[in-house]
């Protein structure tokens, strides 16, 4: 889930604002534009652009196999200056494994890596917190788009370390927000993709890799650690960072139920009823529902907060509470973390007062993964709100990352 950053989102804004204006003055001084001139790679929403769409043998590729890639220039703060950016399209799987073609976007800085061995990688999950593929952050890396670039933004201090940062479209051509499977696929099969991309010079085979996101990204970062060992024995993990982790799909959803923000639960219901044809949800819905279904797709999160605060699902529903149906308790348990443990080490943190996320359904996740034998460093802040902690905490984040390419032993907090 993208939390709510105002002040970051002007700064972010000021700083994609100078970048387009300045490329703006220097095209219109360097040659004057023409009718037939095609548009900046990226510049167009996946919908419009053939990039996105999945070739007809789609199905002959294997997981993590690269279909295309194209130079792009980044569009968010100083990207465009002191990294080198590529998009890569490869196939992986939704969570009924039935093939699909995502995008990932490779950041790599331009300043040569001067630490020991090959650069680091840090796979960073963004939270897109979405139903449209216009809020995919590949699309507002490319475009300039502050709704769809802020996890962008948000990978500035990973890059500061002369780190690389690879930011997979983990919710897929469908947008589905909440589908751990389809997230953990894209994630892992979009490490595979870097590894097997030979256009950026010291990227490959040999670099080390760790996972890294807060709230939805979080979400998409914990599923694809949890499934690393049974899906992707071939991706090495060094470390995996999670903050503010919404594991439960059906905690999460009881816990905003009527609230303000009760358009993360539009999102989700919208996006698994896309994703799971065989939760078959609209014999359930009222007339209301269906048309606010239909209204959820399609849109990116600030959209969906504005259009559906303070709604509860009884009021679009048939049932006096569609969570409890079996059909739909059945996607639900499916999605939700824990079911098995990671074998790297994670880093779990988050606010005991967190107004958007549960604290207790992480904690839930957390004793799960401990009593299966996983190392997790658990962090529990007494006071602080979901938009805060991510920023208290990045300087923890950058740490813990840190000490795992550095090979020290990981802090475990399981008891």
């Amino acid at each position: 889930m993208r939390p709510d950053l105002p002040s970051v989102r002007r700064g972010t804004a000021r700083a994609v604002g100078g970048t387009l204006a300045a490329a703006l003055v220097a095209a219109a001084l360097a040659a004057p534009a023409r009718a037939d001139d095609p548009p900046p790679a990226g510049s167009v929403p996946p919908d419009q652009d053939p990039f996105y769409s999945a070739p007809a043998n789609i199905g002959s590729y294997q997981p993590g196999q690269i279909v295309a890639t194209r130079k792009i220039t980044p569009k968010v703060g100083d990207y465009a200056s002191t990294t080198d950016a590529w998009q890569i399209s490869y196939r992986s799987n939704d969570s009924h494994m039935a093939p699909n073609l995502i995008v990932t976007s490779l950041l790599v800085p331009k300043k040569a890596w001067t630490g020991g061995g090959a650069r680091p990688i840090v796979s960073v999950q963004a939270a897109e917190d979405s139903t449209g593929t216009q809020c995919a952050p590949s699309y507002g890396l490319s475009s300039g788009s502050v709704i769809a670039g802020w996890g962008s933004a948000y990978s500035g201090y990973l890059l500061n370390k002369g780190w690389a940062v690879a930011m997979p479209d983990h919710e897929g051509p469908k947008s589905v927000f909440m589908g751990g499977p389809q997230a953990a696929h894209a994630v892992l099969d979009g490490i595979r993709a870097v590894k097997n991309f030979t256009g950026a010079p010291g990227i490959g085979k040999s670099n080390p890799w760790t996972l890294n996101g807060y709230s939805g990204g979080a979400q998409a970062t914990g599923w694809a650690a949890q499934t690393q060992p049974s899906y992707a024995p071939d991706v090495e993990l060094k470390g995996a960072a999670m903050g503010g982790t919404p594991a439960d799909p059906e905690a999460v959803a009881r816990f905003l139920d009527g609230g303000v923000f009760s358009g993360f639960e539009a999102a989700a219901a919208a996006s698994l009823a896309a994703e799971y044809p065989e939760m078959n949800i609209d014999p359930l819905m009222n007339e209301e529902g269906r048309k606010a279904l239909q209204d959820a797709k399609g849109k990116c999160l600030t959209d969906l907060l504005i259009q559906f605060p303070f709604k509860r699902l009884a009021q679009f529903s048939t049932v006096p509470d569609p969570l409890a149906v079996p059909r739909v308790q059945a996607v639900l348990k499916t999605n939700t973390m824990g079911a098995a443990a990671p074998t790297t080490p994670i880093f779990n943190y988050h606010a005991n007062t967190d107004e958007i996320v549960p604290v207790g359904q992480d904690d839930q996740l957390v004793k799960n993964w401990c009593a299966k034998g996983a190392t997790v460093q658990t962090v529990r802040d007494a006071i602080g709100e979901h938009a805060a902690e991510m920023l208290l905490r990045n300087n923890d984040t950058l740490a813990f990352l840190s000490d795992r390419y550095a090979g020290k032993p990981a802090v475990n907090t399981c008891s």
